[in-house]
C-alpha cells in the first residue's frame, strides 16, 4: 500500500515538473491586444496582394533546389522551443539552454510564448488556407502536414516565435541586432520554402511579433527576468 502511494505521489511529481518546464506566459491571451482587431484581413484572392503570394509560393518552390536553403528550411520547421533556442543560438553570440544561461532560456520561453499565444485568435478567425493545400501539392515534409494542415494559415506562429526571439535576444545582447534579425528574417521565408504559409502570413507575424512585444514591456515580472537575464550574459561574456 505505502509503495503504491509512493509510485502515485511519484507520477503527480513527474507531471508537476513537467508542467514547470512548459513556457509559462507572463500574460494571459486575453489581456494581450486583439490582433484580429489590429492587423489587417489576409488578402482576397482577387487582390494583387494575393498574386505576390502565388508568386512568392512558387519562388519558394524554386529555393527546394538549393540542398543548403532546404536543409535550412526543413530545420526551422521543427516546432520546439529547444530548437528554437539552438538556432538562435549562433547569432546570439552564446548557447541558450537551461543548463548553461537558465535565465536567458528562461526569458526567451515565456517571452515568446506570452508573444505567440495571440496567433491563435486570428488562426481561428480567419481560417485561411495554407498554400499547399490551395495548390493541392505535398509540403516540403510530409510530417510537418499531418500537424497543420487543417491549421489556419494567417498569421505564422513559427516566424513569430522567431521574430519575438530576436526582438528579446537583442535586449539582452544588443550588438547581436544584425545577426538576430538577419536569422529570423531567414526563419519567415523558410515558412514560404517549405509551402507552410504565404508571404503575406510571414509579414504580417512580423507586425504581429513587434507588437505583442511593445506590450510585454509593460509586464514587471517580465522586466525583472530581464535584467536577470542581462545580468546573466555579463557575467558569462566575462569569462
Amino acid at each position: 500500500m505505502k509503495r503504491t502511494i509512493f509510485l502515485i505521489l511519484a507520477c503527480c511529481l513527474g507531471l508537476n515538473i513537467a508542467r514547470a518546464q512548459e513556457p509559462v506566459p507572463y500574460i494571459p491571451v486575453e489581456k494581450m491586444p486583439d490582433l484580429v482587431a489590429i492587423l489587417p484581413a489576409p488578402p482576397d484572392t482577387s487582390s494583387i496582394a494575393f498574386t505576390n503570394d502565388i508568386l512568392r509560393y512558387m519562388w519558394g518552390k524554386t529555393m527546394r533546389k538549393d540542398a543548403r536553403r532546404a536543409a535550412l528550411a526543413r530545420r526551422d520547421a521543427v516546432w520546439d522551443y529547444d530548437t528554437l533556442a539552438t538556432i538562435f543560438s549562433e547569432p546570439f553570440g552564446m548557447e541558450i539552454s537551461k543548463e548553461k544561461t537558465p535565465e536567458i532560456h528562461k526569458l526567451l520561453l515565456d517571452g515568446a510564448e506570452t508573444i505567440c499565444q495571440t496567433r491563435f485568435i486570428p488562426k481561428n478567425h480567419y481560417r485561411r488556407i495554407r498554400p499547399f493545400v490551395y495548390f493541392d501539392e505535398e509540403l516540403m515534409d510530409p510530417e510537418e502536414d499531418v500537424l497543420i494542415r487543417h491549421e489556419g494559415s494567417y498569421p505564422s506562429g513559427h516566424t513569430m516565435r522567431a521574430w519575438s526571439a530576436a526582438l528579446i535576444l537583442t535586449c539582452i545582447n544588443p550588438e547581436a541586432a544584425t545577426a538576430l534579425f538577419s536569422r529570423a528574417w531567414l526563419y519567415g521565408e523558410s515558412r514560404v520554402i517549405v509551402g507552410a504559409h504565404w508571404q503575406s502570413d510571414v509579414d504580417a507575424s512580423r507586425s504581429a511579433a513587434s507588437i505583442g512585444f511593445a506590450f510585454l514591456q509593460t509586464c514587471p515580472a517580465y522586466q525583472a527576468q530581464l535584467e536577470k537575464a542581462r545580468k546573466e550574459f555579463r557575467r558569462l561574456s566575462k569569462q
